[in-house]
């Protein structure tokens, strides 16, 4: 259930990003299983996000306008996936997501066995999808785990001190947690403090992502792997569509 439940996800979070700006957009280039790969044997995905106008301004004043677009790299073995970032017009920059599904609360300190100098710069950030602070303007009442209640499982809603609750209550719950290692490169003078805080963004994109998770259950719940081979194929061709639209635009635009 946890399979299907990450890759839903993902096909709703690739449909959202069709609309979210002007030139902006997913392809998904490629789609099959994989073996001997990052975890063992998964599956692995190749998009390309145009990027349009929705990028930070500071960002945008280093890159060429073919820039704007970012591939992603996903290989997905749970309860192991890895997820890589680049920009093919910038040589310096990437993004490395791992991630580690573990059946607890986020008690374990090591799960990905870094070394000494890793574990001295690393930064551990805990996200909890009831407690972490959502702007006003980002808050939506159906995607609030204090209020939603699953009408499939019956699950939620979750209290202020879910996670303790199920510390004190071991064995009671199942409870999985999401450890995450983010590794960011950008190896460009001066933009230190500017993407520290880009990787804060980061850290707030996966609360996001992890309290729909919660909140789009029933979306999910009782879904095949073969239900969501079909959902990835029909996402496909939409995004395909969509881009080709704009594509298109854009070229009337130009005559």
């Amino acid at each position: 259930a946890v399979v299907v439940k990450h890759l839903n996800i993902v096909v709703g979070c690739n449909l959202n990003n069709t609309s979210c700006g002007e030139g902006s957009g997913v392809e998904i280039l490629e789609n099959k299983p994989y073996e001997d790969g990052p975890g063992g044997s998964g599956q692995y995905t190749h998009k390309v996000y145009h990027i349009g106008k929705h990028i930070p301004s500071w960002f945008c004043a280093i890159l060429p306008q073919a820039a704007l677009r970012v591939e992603e790299e996903s290989w997905n073995a749970y309860p192991y996936t890895r997820t890589r970032y680049t920009c093919p017009f910038v040589e310096k920059f990437s993004i490395d997501i791992e991630t580690y599904y573990k059946p607890d609360t986020g008690n374990q300190a090591d799960v990905f066995n870094l070394s000494s100098a890793e574990k001295r710069q690393r930064t551990v950030d805990p996200i909890d999808i009831v407690k972490d602070y959502i702007p006003p303007h980002e808050y939506l009442v159906e995607e609030d785990p204090k209020l939603y209640q699953s009408i499939k499982t019956r699950r939620g809603p979750l209290s202020e001190d879910w996670i303790e609750e199920i510390n004190h209550n071991p064995g009671q719950t199942v409870v999985m947690c999401a450890y995450k290692l983010c590794k960011v490169e950008f190896r460009y003078w001066g933009m230190q403090s500017k993407i520290e805080r880009f990787i804060h963004d980061v850290g707030k994109y996966l609360g996001s992502a992890h309290r729909q998770a919660w909140c789009w259950q029933d979306e999910w719940y009782g879904l095949t792997i073969e239900d969501i081979r079909q959902l990835e194929l029909e996402t496909q061709l939409a995004l395909a569509k969509k881009m080709a639209q704009y594509s298109g635009a854009q070229m009337g635009d130009g005559l």
